[in-house]
């Protein structure tokens, strides 16, 4: 199978949906409901929040009370939605873009290491 797209088509490409996707983050989440969501929403219906004693692994994180709740602390709610939506997106789409990366070394190493004994 060959590969026809080019380098320059496929950054265009990504940096596109990067910007749709930054887009969306930073003007639909401020419409977002202020309801929970389902699984809160069943803990408060069957009243088995108040059950749960164990703190969550992220609520131990030194960064967690910023970004409580969605949104930042400390600055206005209008503002702070579309903070968090715009990190989130940025921190989720720099993970996908680190794991890309060093899956795409490896299969290239793998590559590289089949032709070589196949020389």
């Amino acid at each position: 199978m060959s590969n026809t797209s080019s380098p320059g088509r496929n950054r265009a490409f990504v940096i596109a949906g990067l910007g749709i996707s930054l887009l969306i983050a930073v003007l639909l989440s401020p419409f977002a409901s202020q309801n929970p969501d389902g699984l809160d929403r069943v803990s408060q219906d069957l009243k088995f929040e108040e059950k749960a004693t164990e703190e969550t692994p992220a609520k131990k994180l030194p960064f967690y009370q910023v970004f409580d709740e969605y949104a930042a602390r400390g600055v206005p709610e209008a503002i702070a939605t579309p903070i968090a939506g715009l990190i989130g997106t940025l921190v989720t789409f720099s993970l996908a873009w680190g794991v890309g990366k060093l899956v795409v070394r490896r299969h290239d190493a793998d590559i590289d290491k089949d032709e070589q004994v196949s020389r």
